[in-house]
């Protein structure tokens, strides 16, 4: 557990950003997307709702990561909102997938000698199959129509799941994405998306990280490279329009 307690404050520490150099001319080629200057608008049968480990290790008290992510949960209002852009977008007729992380008893999934991020969760034996840590939490658990995608057992959305089977067949262009962490599944499931050629949208306010700065950080720097960041009162509205 220390090793992935250490990672996670690399994580919240870190912004993996770019930084600014006015000698380097080429960095003026670099394009963040910014909030749409016009309404939002994206039609429903083309978009997917993505929400990436709504799991009780993180969002439920008792869980192995709560509280490394409660603080920026609250500042966020992560679950409120998350939970309203999930009815909202089931009503609206737009596909919602839920993308939970699990393994097997002992982790095999994960190398003998891991590093990193996964390296804590194989010694912290979390995000075990069929346990309570690895269930989706009751304010966000699948509905009737809702899509689960399997397979996810690294920090990708789509590197070893059906993720992006489960898109293409449903005919999805447009992916909003919301979860757990935001500067690690999150990002990374932004990033594949992107080069998968998906129109990319990320909420703000629906992401939790294991603090307010690696939150903040990752928007302002990261995320409007790869996607539109956005918030759950924008993209609801989008749904509607």
């Amino acid at each position: 557990m220390y090793r992935l307690i250490a990672t996670l404050a690399l994580l919240a520490s870190t912004s993996f950003a770019f930084v600014h150099n006015p000698s380097i001319s080429y960095l003026s080629a670099l394009k963040m997307s910014e909030a749409p200057t016009a309404p939002l608008t994206l039609n429903p049968e083309e978009t997917a709702c993505i929400f990436i480990e709504f799991q009780n290790e993180f969002t439920t008290e008792g869980g192995a990561l709560y509280d490394a992510v409660k603080e920026c949960m609250e500042k966020t209002g992560t679950l409120g909102n998350a939970r309203k852009v999930m009815d909202t977008a089931r009503a609206a007729g737009c596909t919602i997938i839920h993308v939970p992380i699990a393994f097997e008893k002992g982790h095999s999934e994960i190398a003998k000698e891991p590093y990193g991020i996964l390296a804590g969760i194989k010694e912290g034996e979390l995000f075990k199959a069929g346990e309570w840590g690895s269930e989706i939490c009751d304010l966000m658990k699948p509905a009737e129509g809702d899509l689960v995608a399997k397979g996810k057992a690294g920090l990708c959305g789509f590197a070893s799941t059906n993720l992006d089977f489960l898109l293409r067949q449903n005919g999805i262009k447009n992916v909003c994405l919301a979860g757990f962490l935001t500067n690690c599944c999150v990002e990374s499931s932004m990033r594949s998306a992107y080069e998968l050629g998906y129109s990319v949208y990320t909420l703000k306010d629906c992401c939790a990280a294991t603090s307010v700065a690696a939150q903040d950080a990752t928007f302002e720097h990261n995320f409007g490279m790869f996607s539109v960041p956005t918030t759950s009162e924008e993209i609801m509205g989008a749904f509607k329009a």
